[in-house]
């Protein structure tokens, strides 16, 4: 089973939900939930968080750890099933205003660019990083095929 649910009360997000099929092996729908707030709120969950006193686009919090290429067993992790049987594995928190800033910035679209930090903020909740180079090409590798699933390339 490789169902993943967001949870979000302002966009719908199955299309994502969609593209992440095939990209995790679980016994368990997984769910995660995707906030947006605003550049204030993100500048001090980024100070709180990360040490950075700085407004940024996408922070994650994930409730897993080492999970990277794992599969996921619902037996595993009893104390992190949600109200809907479903595996939960963080959160997701956007800064809106920062992410049409970079659709400007980089000359795409808000769709492609918010897309991009969904795709980003889910796949650091599954475990991947990139801090280290190799993590990081195994990490945007990932990121490009979901997002190619959904038909938003480069």
């Amino acid at each position: 089973m490789d169902n993943l649910h967001i949870y979000c009360d302002q966009f719908d997000f199955s299309a994502v939900e969609r593209a992440f099929g095939g990209e995790f092996v679980s016994d368990v729908p997984l769910s995660a939930e995707i906030i947006f707030v605003s550049s204030e709120e993100i500048k001090e969950l980024n100070a709180k968080h990360r040490g950075k006193d700085a407004v940024t686009d996408v922070l994650s919090f994930p409730t897993l750890d080492n999970i990277r290429g794992k599969s996921l067993i619902k037996a595993d992790f009893p104390f992190d099933i949600d109200e809907d049987g479903m595996l939960f594995i963080g959160s997701v928190v956007i800064c809106e205003q920062r992410a049409h800033e970079q659709a400007e910035e980089f000359g795409h679209s808000y769709e492609r660019e918010l897309h991009y930090l969904i795709v980003h903020g889910l796949c650091h909740l599954l475990g991947y990083d990139h801090e280290e180079e190799a993590d990081k090409r195994e990490m945007r590798e990932k990121e490009e095929r979901i997002l190619g699933k959904m038909g938003i390339v480069r």
